[in-house]
């Protein structure tokens, strides 16, 4: 009988097709899709949108945007440039695309035929105590000039990239803004399947909870003060004016 045998070389092969192997096979059990779930809100201007891996949720936005962005066009006399300010929100139709990350996720939302594209990103950090924080890391708005439906008569008809850092988000960068209300995120560690986890308000949002309602508590307090006092003086006129008036002069009391 013959004996199989193999070279070094044909080990190492092997060995290299087996690894290419595992990681195909991983890169196809962490598939990723996006789903739009903006028919879900009664909102007609919020849009849904979920990121999925492995038929599994994992990251969830539901908000409404508003853009507005500058842009030149050439003015009647064929020579000067006047700035004309383009209005837009996010449509409920967008395309999702997203990855999902123990420590970074990200969320990129496309329409118009990849002419506009939105991409959010995201970060966990660890902090004392086993306190787990996410933020949002970085923010790109894409848009191309030469899109008219938006952008008519546009001077430079050419796509443009703005990013913008999340601490001065909503922001103002080349007069670009990007406006986000009506929001819900959640980016990491998803329990259910299409469903927001219970909301957490950080102590940012608490401290200006409390300034916006300690004046309507200190005016309530003021005013019941005011109540009682009001209160306590009339019923001190009542009591005054039901004891009898006894006469100053001593020679009234003759003719008593």
């Amino acid at each position: 009988m013959g004996r199989l045998g193999f070279s070094t070389t044909e080990s190492a092969r092997l060995l290299l097709f087996t690894v290419f192997g595992v990681l195909a096979l991983s890169v196809v059990l962490a598939e990723q899709e996006g789903e739009n779930l903006s028919g879900l809100s009664n909102n007609p201007d919020k849009a849904i949108f979920a990121v999925r891996e492995n038929g599994t949720t994992c990251l969830m936005v539901e908000f409404a945007v508003k853009f507005l962005v500058p842009y030149d066009v050439l003015a009647l006399n064929g020579i000067d440039l006047i700035t004309e300010q383009a209005s837009f929100t996010l449509p409920r139709g967008a395309e999702i695309e997203g990855k999902c990350g123990s420590t970074e996720s990200e969320i990129h939302i496309t329409w118009k035929n990849n002419a506009y594209i939105l991409r959010i990103y995201f970060s966990k950090e660890f902090r004392d105590k086993g306190i787990e924080v996410w933020k949002i890391s970085k923010v790109q708005f894409v848009y191309d000039t030469s899109e008219t439906s938006h952008f008519i008569n546009a001077y430079n008809r050419e796509s443009q990239t703005q990013q913008f850092p999340s601490r001065n988000f909503p922001s103002f960068i080349s007069h670009i803004t990007v406006s986000m209300y009506d929001i819900q995120i959640q980016p990491f560690d998803i329990a259910s399947d299409f469903m927001f986890s219970e909301p957490y308000k950080c102590i940012t949002d608490q401290r200006e909870r409390l300034e916006e309602t300690l004046p309507l508590i200190l005016g309530l307090i003021l005013g019941l003060i005011i109540v009682i006092i009001l209160t306590i003086y009339h019923f001190h006129l009542k009591l005054t004016a039901a004891q009898p008036q006894l006469p100053r002069d001593r020679s009234m009391y003759k003719n008593m």
